[in-house]
């Protein structure tokens, strides 16, 4: 499909592809539509939530969707870096060494249970979302494209679990909780799979060379200097502000320019508005944030804390782009 095409096509697509999702993850369009701005991003997305409540077949359903490979990390504490990245195999007949691929050289990944593993094989991970490749034997191999990695983690307060490092947490675009359905969502959800899954009866939607397309158009969307200055002026208010330690970093900030780039892309504009810089902070932001002992002790939560800075920030109007036209 042309790019031209494309663009004209995206916002119509995507909505598309948003709905057919809709039917398998009941109930959860909005933590949907995020994870189709990170694919959009080209970032990864960490789901922290507790078990059973659809984080693996969101993952499953997105890699459906783009007609893409799909590869599964289980994570254990026994696991090894080359379980992920891939190995080397020695073949006598031919006296030389094949290499055979790590479910990470997917398009959709699905990193289950990471904070499960030991920090050694979490960092092998990182290392490649990171630098989107994989080294073995000294031989480097680019991951695909589009590449999207989605990470389970439950909450820490389960049984054998690692606390990611705020550096390697950083390295996630977003971090997202899909929580319970309600009582009528769940009665839809029963209702829908008294015959077979609805991930069963799901057809691509987008091809994985449009995605990659559309993950390049995405970072030409126009972002107005109003509106640049609101979001720095946010995250410098989050540096200073004496419930948090460590407030947002400036890759904090890139990152939440190009979340709210895909945003105004999915809405089918190709130029920023504030409510898009807004409907990304918290899944961008919340994660990145160090609270102070004395918020923790209030109990106070990084969310809370991310629509306090956004509230408390004048929202720029004094730009075409800003207030929300086209120029």
């Amino acid at each position: 499909m042309a790019s031209s095409m494309l663009h004209e096509h995206a916002h119509l697509l995507l909505q598309r592809f948003a709905d057919s999702l809709d039917t398998i993850i009941v109930g959860k369009r909005k933590e949907i539509e995020l994870t189709l701005l990170a694919m959009l991003s080209g970032g990864h997305v960490l789901l922290e939530d507790v078990p059973g409540v659809g984080k693996t077949m969101l993952v499953r359903a997105i890699a459906k969707g783009i007609g893409g490979s799909f590869g599964r990390i289980q994570f254990t504490s026994d696991l090894m870096p080359s379980d992920i990245t891939g190995v080397s195999v020695y073949r006598p007949h031919t006296g030389e060494f094949e290499y055979r691929p790590g479910p990470v050289l997917s398009n959709v990944v699905l990193a289950d249970e990471i904070n499960r593993a030991a920090p050694r094989t979490q960092s092998a991970l990182l290392e490649a979302m990171e630098e989107r490749k994989v080294t073995v034997d000294g031989v480097s191999r680019r991951l695909p494209e589009p590449f999207l990695l989605l990470a389970t983690q439950n909450p820490l307060q389960f049984e054998g679990t690692y606390r990611l490092p705020e550096a390697q947490m950083d390295r996630f675009l977003m971090r997202i909780s899909l929580g319970y359905p309600s009582v009528e969502q769940e009665i839809r959800l029963l209702g829908q799979q008294s015959d077979r899954h609805p991930l069963d009866k799901m057809r691509p939607v987008l091809l994985a060379d449009e995605v990659a397309l559309m993950q390049r158009q995405v970072r030409t969307v126009t972002v107005d200097d109003t509106v640049k200055r609101y979001m720095v002026a946010i995250a410098d208010a989050s540096r200073r502000h004496p419930g948090i330690a460590l407030g947002i970093s400036p890759r904090g900030t890139l990152a939440w320019m190009t979340a709210a780039q895909a945003g105004a892309y999915f809405k089918g504009r190709m130029y920023v508005i504030p409510d898009d810089v807004k409907a990304a902070a918290e899944a961008v932001l919340a994660h990145r944030l160090i609270l102070s002992a004395e918020a923790k002790l209030a109990g106070r939560s990084a969310e809370e804390l991310v629509r306090e800075l956004v509230l408390g920030t004048a929202v720029p109007m004094n730009s075409q782009a800003a207030a929300g036209g086209a120029s």
